[in-house]
């Protein structure tokens, strides 16, 4: 495996899961809202945007944690609509921001690109596998 493709994969393993997470409202309530639980949206947040990508300017990103301009697009979009949550919750808490009117648009656009990101990678995996 190349250094650029290590890199990836070292990204993608802690970006992906995050926006997963972030497509999943089910998860969102179950884990997010559990105190006991690792995971919360803070966690998400710092993985999408201080940690192994940056939602606001996703640019820079393409080909570190994230593969193709489609990618960089709708993560973009996903931060726009975590920024226009975060802005209208009426404090800053899990369930805050699970209630802000801008959440179902953060659920629909992580669905997008979680389906995008998750094809591109079996993508990725299956001519890894033919390379062989």
């Amino acid at each position: 495996m190349s250094k650029d493709a290590r890199l990836i994969a070292n990204h993608r393993v802690h970006v992906v899961p995050a926006v997963l997470a972030l497509a999943n409202p089910p998860w969102q309530r179950n884990v997010w809202l559990d105190p006991s639980a690792f995971e919360n949206l803070d966690h998400v947040v710092h993985t999408l945007f201080d940690d192994f990508c940056d939602a606001d300017e996703p640019e820079r990103f393409l080909g570190v944690s994230l593969r193709t301009e489609e990618e960089v697009t709708l993560m973009r979009e996903l931060g726009v609509a975590l920024n226009a949550a975060a802005a209208q919750a009426s404090n800053d808490t899990d369930e805050a921001y699970l209630k802000s009117p801008s959440w179902p648009e953060v659920v629909a656009v992580a669905g997008r690109l979680a389906q995008v990101m998750v094809a591109n990678d079996l993508e990725e995996l299956a001519a890894l596998y033919e390379s062989t």
